[in-house]
């Protein structure tokens, strides 16, 4: 192993060590508690009670392999409400195991090793509501009184299979109960009255498999001491067999019990008559029988005498009939079946109810026949046809069979005047017809987790209830003006129905769809929307819905949305990917894009229009231009000055090139052009006496190349005359091309080398520095430190004007004279 393969070993291990020991006790701990303050923390293997905060509400230490509880393990947990220490290998509990824990309501030591109860764990739970002690080896309840000081004690469960004893005064302190659970499957001996001191009680639970079989009266004096009219008893693991076994219902029967129900319960044909016989007049209201085999053929005829007028509900599930094949038809069972108004018969393989059962059931008001058998053809034998012979009939639920067309149903059940819910779920629906008819009294319809994928104007306009869960729908458009509830979760649906057609719709589930996002305009359009639930979908979490649904799961908005703000998931973008949307904090950046790139349009404009005020006010065009032209007058100066030592005389083409305004041009073509070009013969050489020789010069509107770049035009000129001449007033300074001729000349031919060789400036009129521009620095330094030509305003002084300007561009040719 590497180093580095080494230190994220070691890392990992420190970290697992942070999260299951505590470094000052060396007692593991459990970090496992949600914002509830309730800590789950089974099923973790922890041999002992680990450190928890002490804030703690609930502490869930189920199924692990903790085997003691000290007098330290539980100290500084007085908030703690609930305990769990449900299937451990719990065998020793300190005596003040709990003492700390004076605000317990709820501990849970069901199965585990207690081979003994000890009445010191209980001392100080004085608000202890529920305490559950089942399947733990103890054979008693112990020698003093286990629940002395429990009496705010509630829901109690004790006993086991080792349990053998229940004697009077076991449960004294216990006041009254909602729940009482006992399991005594191999009791051996009670004490008439132990379980007598406890009124009012609530509903009861025994198992006692054993005393049935093997001693009834020991079973008979249990359920005397729990039978009173209005507590329901719960039988659980009861085989009846023959008369016998029936003997300990005497006591329910003469105390006049209501309600009886049965779980993992085996019965026989004598027994079940016997029963019959026994209950004969006993005003017993419901029965329950939850996993029943019948051992029998249903000949039950015998007990056609009997009286059962008040028998009102009947709930049987999950029936298996050992000989299916012999057994007889329920018509037997006619004389039951007058007066009972709600029958429930679910998973019990029925396929079929025949039409002459359905009459007899003349009370009836609710009949389940869910998870059953049942295909249209036997739903019309069931119904008869459509009839209407269940006139009573308000629920029905026929879920979860083989059912699969519509309107076969709603044809069976139109005639049913008094329906109001029915529940056709679980079945194999793919298609929904273009009507129906219903009864005009349906409010409730379950068609949940069938095939459908369009719905249409079939469904019944009455209803204020409709569940559409689990099917293929993409969309739900229908009016359905008296609708209160709509569940649509489970479907393929993009968007939430329009709201205007459904104008008093309060509840509306939208869970686990294809729903991208919704907002605060969609829900406007519900007038009394208050209820939503549209978690679990693939939300784009744009701004305007994190900012909606962040308000919504606040409280902040009409609408409630109850599936907690856990069910609602950004999908997209990546970067928000798996984010809950209440913990999603978006930049103003990302909520306000268009705002922000027009804003920075705005003020790149703004900085543009700046910055290009601020380069033509410090003239950076200029310089820039002046820059280009300079690099080309560098490259030409040194062949101008080759020309001027006499390397090359022949590229000179002109002795003057003259810039001026166009404005000027009368005074340059009236009187510089003919006294430099045409010299008269009084200006001749006086110690030569030869006339002077006429000057060259190059004039731009005479000499520049037409369809020239003016630059190009410029530069050449420049470059082929000796000598420039610049006739300065204020109309050359506001001359562009002037201008021109004068930022090449800038570089050209003030750069500090030429000087005033070349340069001849001439003023035509009174010019100061300040009246040329800043920008053109040298010219203004030239002006101030080098003598130039003025054009004098007196004619007497014209002559040596001319004389002056002779002599400066003839300088060249004096020079080479002497």
């Amino acid at each position: 192993m590497g180093p580095a393969s080494l230190s994220l070993a070691l890392l990992s291990l420190s970290f697992c060590w942070a999260q299951m020991s505590n470094p000052d006790g060396g007692r593991p701990s459990c970090r496992s508690c949600d914002l509830r303050l309730s800590c789950n923390c089974s099923c973790r293997g922890f041999t002992q009670v680990p450190s928890v905060t002490d804030r703690a509400l609930t502490l869930d230490l189920s199924f692990n392999n903790i085997t003691t509880v000290t007098g330290d393990d539980l100290t500084g947990h007085a908030r703690l409400k609930a305990l769990s220490l449900r299937g451990n290998r719990l065998a020793v509990v300190d005596p003040s195991a709990f003492d700390s824990l004076s605000g317990l309501k709820e501990l849970d030591l069901s199965n585990n090793q207690l081979s003994a109860l000890n009445h010191k764990w209980f001392r100080k739970l004085e608000a202890l509501v529920e305490l559950n002690l089942l399947n733990n080896p103890y054979s008693c309840l112990g020698p003093r009184p286990l629940f002395e000081g429990l009496i705010r004690l509630r829901r109690l469960g004790f006993g086991g299979p080792a349990l053998e004893e229940i004697k009077r005064g076991d449960l004294s302190g216990v006041t009254q109960l909602e729940e009482l659970t006992v399991y005594a499957n191999n009791l051996k001996r009670h004490e008439s009255g132990a379980l007598g001191d406890v009124w009012p009680l609530g509903h009861v639970t025994l198992n006692l498999h054993t005393p049935f079989l093997t001693n009834t009266s020991l079973a008979s004096a249990v359920l005397a001491d729990v039978s009173y009219p209005e507590t329901p008893i719960l039988l659980e693991d009861i085989h009846l067999i023959g008369n016998e076994s029936v003997q300990p219902f005497r006591e329910p029967a003469r105390r006049r019990v209501r309600q009886l129900a049965f779980h993992n319960f085996s019965v026989s044909d004598e027994a079940i008559v016997n029963l019959l016989v026994v209950w004969d007049g006993v005003p017993l209201t419901s029965l329950h029988l939850d996993g029943v085999t019948l051992t029998g053929e249903g000949r039950w005829e015998r007990a056609h005498h009997t009286d059962h007028k008040s028998f009102d509900e009947f709930f049987v599930r999950n029936v298996v009939v050992l000989n299916v094949f012999k057994f007889v038809s329920f018509l037997e069972l006619g004389f039951l079946l007058y007066y009972p108004r709600k029958v429930s018969v679910i998973n019990a393989q029925v396929f079929v109810m025949p039409c002459k059962t359905s009459h007899l059931l003349r009370s009836l008001q609710y009949l389940d026949l869910s998870d059953n058998l049942l295909t249209e053809m036997t739903l019309v034998e069931t119904l008869c046809n459509g009839d209407g012979s269940l006139k009573d009939l308000r629920v029905l639920n026929v879920s979860g069979n083989a059912l699969q067309s519509l309107s076969t149903m709603s044809r069976q059940v139109t005639k049913l005047s008094k329906l109001t819910h029915l529940d056709i779920s679980r079945n194999g629906y793919s298609s929904m017809p273009p009507s129906c008819s219903w009864p005009s009294t349906l409010r409730y319809l379950n068609i949940s987790r069938a095939k459908l994928t369009t719905i249409t104007p079939c469904l019944p306009v009455t209803l204020e209830v409709l569940d559409l869960s689990y099917n293929n729908l993409k969309s739900f458009i229908l009016v359905l003006p008296v609708l209160k509830e709509l569940h649509l979760s489970g479907n393929k649906i993009l968007r939430l129905p329009p709201g205007l057609l459904f104008p008093n719709l309060q509840t509306l589930t939208m869970q686990s769809n294809t729903l991208n996002m919704f907002g605060r305009s969609d829900l406007l359009l519900y007038k009394k929307l208050q209820d939503l639930q549209a978690g679990q979908n693939k939300f784009v979490c744009s701004c305007d819905f994190v900012d909606f649904l962040q308000s919504a799961l606040k409280g902040g908005e009409v609408v409630q949305l109850s599936d907690g703000e856990e069910s609602y998931v950004c999908d997209s973008p990546l970067s928000l990917q798996d984010k809950p949307v209440a913990g999603v904090h978006l930049s103003v950046l990302e909520c306000h894009r268009v705002l922000c790139v027009s804003l920075s349009c705005g003020l790149a404009l703004l900085f543009g229009n700046v910055t290009f005020y601020l380069l033509w006010r410090f003239h950076a065009f200029w310089f820039l231009k002046m820059m280009l032209a300079w690099l080309r007058a560098k490259h030409s100066s040194k062949r101008r000055r080759r020309h001027l030592d006499g390397e090359s005389d022949g590229l000179l083409s002109y002795d003057a090139f003259v810039s001026y305004s166009e404005r000027d041009a009368s005074w340059v073509e009236n009187f510089l052009v003919p006294e430099l070009e045409e010299p008269r013969q009084s200006d001749e050489d006086s110690a030569t006496r030869t006339p002077p020789r006429p000057l060259t010069l190059c004039l731009h509107k005479r000499d520049f190349l037409p369809g020239k770049w003016i630059m190009d035009n410029i530069i050449s000129a420049m470059e082929r005359s000796r000598r420039t001449v610049f006739i300065l007033s204020e109309n050359f300074v506001q001359s562009d091309w002037c201008r021109y001729e004068l930022d090449f000349s800038h570089f050209q031919l003030f750069d500090g080398k030429a000087g005033g060789e070349v340069a001849i400036l001439i003023l035509l009129e009174p010019l100061s520095k300040d009246d040329i521009p800043k920008r053109f620095y040298k010219l203004r330094k030239l002006m101030s430190s080098t003598t130039y030509l003025e054009w004098p305003q007196d004619e007497e002084k014209t002559g040596e004007f001319w004389r002056s300007l002779h002599q400066a561009l003839r300088g060249g040719e004096e020079d080479d004279d002497d």
